[in-house]
């Protein structure tokens, strides 16, 4: 026979939620997702967040699919931030 537990108070209830708060901005979001899928250490994810609130989308979103496919093995993230580094510098005219 089953037995019915009673039901919690609705503090228990409220004290057992979890509350994640999404990012407010999409560079935010884009930031988190590069951030798990290079394995970003700590200590450069400020980092990470500054390059993605400065540039547009499509060049995070194409350096990062340029890391993803240039680089297998090793710590993708260093590529990543060259790129990025890349992308900042215009290309020097000869003259």
């Amino acid at each position: 026979m089953l037995r019915i537990d009673q039901p919690e108070s609705m503090r228990a209830l409220l004290g057992k939620r979890s509350t994640v708060k999404p990012p407010a901005y999409d560079w935010q979001d884009l930031a988190l997702r590069i951030i798990d899928e290079l394995g970003i250490p700590p200590k450069k994810r400020n980092a990470v967040f500054r390059v993605c609130k400065q540039h547009p989308k499509r060049v995070i979103e194409k350096a990062l699919n340029d890391t993803k496919e240039l680089v297998k093995v090793g710590e993708r993230w260093r590529y990543f931030f060259k790129v990025i580094e890349n992308k900042e510098r215009p290309l020097e005219t000869k003259k």
